[in-house]
């Protein structure tokens, strides 16, 4: 028999929004789980950009993906959130007490009085590069992400893509790899454009490459890339030295079984209200980048918003006889023996 676990609220989506949805339901008593599709907490920000520096989180004037998810996680500590990582939720049921009950590909069963969507933009996959053999070097020399940039020291890099993540990888691992080529398939690029500039003066010194073409196959044994073949723009063949290759040719997202939820959907997008973030399911709410509502924008601080008001609503849903005071962290005794600082 499958154990069904009991909880107040389950959030869908280990991001920064779903952390920071624990903190704002902690200090209501409100006890969450959290699952997520990837291995380990961060969402996009420890996925994509571990190393890579944000400059808009109010307070901080740079902190990097993998930094804002430590302090996160230190942040809510005092409530023992329940993780379920390397999950994803298959299927979703309303009881006919009005609570919702949850399955997941690992087979467990949750029962909840709330759903919070904090899925980013769902589940999201690398594109690959179009390599018959590109599989068989996948996480031994060729790589969708940059976890740690030690890991390329003194290694001879090559990074195919036009966009701002290429671009921003060339010049974060020119110092670090023993040499970095950027391959793309035209002399034009969607990076900013200081970063473009950038990357031409480093070409122009001599200290990394740029080749205009495409990767047609990789070649060495065992995963252990030693060299890719390339077509030029002019039609020719060449042959670049390489032990690892770095693929940035966007992203995939797939809402995936969210979609079959029955909820109103616009784009992939869930339409909410701006005073619940309520979707059109009454105690399914959704926040973070997998919402939309007028005058939305897509940045980390408008998601901790959402996640503040989200749960006051959440709050009256689960314990509707409770009179719920709003209280500060700088002045609440209560709140502040809840967070084990009093």
């Amino acid at each position: 028999m499958t154990e069904i676990i009991k909880t107040d609220a389950v959030i869908v989506g280990a991001g920064p929004c779903g952390l920071f949805a624990v903190f704002e339901l902690g200090l209501l008593d409100i006890k969450a789980h959290v699952i997520d599709i990837l291995d380990k907490v961060g969402g996009q920000c420890a996925e994509l950009y571990p190393e890579k520096p944000i400059y808009d989180i109010p307070g901080l004037p740079v902190v990097t993906g993998q930094g804002l998810t430590d302090q996160l996680m230190e942040q809510i500590k005092p409530f023992d959130a329940e993780f379920h990582l390397s999950e994803m939720v298959e299927s979703l049921e309303r009881l006919p007490d009005g609570s919702f009950r949850l399955g997941t590909n690992a087979d467990k069963i949750f029962e909840c009085k709330v759903v919070i969507i904090a899925a980013g933009g769902g589940s999201f996959q690398p594109k690959k590069p179009p390599i018959s053999n590109v599989d068989v070097y996948e996480g031994q020399s060729v790589f969708y992400a940059v976890r740690k940039m030690d890991a390329f020291k003194d290694k001879t890099v090559l990074i195919a893509g036009g966009g701002d993540s290429a671009l921003d990888w060339t010049l974060n691992l020119a110092p670090v790899a023993k040499r970095v080529t950027l391959l793309h398939r035209r002399d034009d690029f969607r990076a900013a454009p200081d970063s473009v500039n950038k990357m031409r003066a480093l070409v122009a010194e001599g200290k990394i490459d740029l080749v205009i073409g495409q990767v047609t196959e990789l070649k060495g044994p065992d995963g252990k890339l030693e060299a890719a073949a390339v077509k030029l723009n002019n039609g020719s063949a060449d042959e670049i030295a390489c032990d690892a290759l770095l693929p940035f040719f966007g992203l995939t997202m797939k809402l995936g079984p969210l979609a079959e939820w029955g909820l109103n959907l616009n784009e992939n997008l869930i339409p909410v209200d701006t005073e619940k973030f309520e979707t059109s399911e009454p105690g399914i709410y959704a926040i973070g980048d997998i919402n939309t509502y007028p005058g939305k924008l897509k940045l980390i601080l408008s998601g901790f918003h959402e996640a503040a008001l989200m749960s006051q609503a959440a709050a009256r849903r689960i314990n509707p006889d409770r009179r719920i005071v709003f209280q500060y962290t700088t002045s609440s005794t209560n709140l502040q023996k809840k967070l084990g600082v009093a």
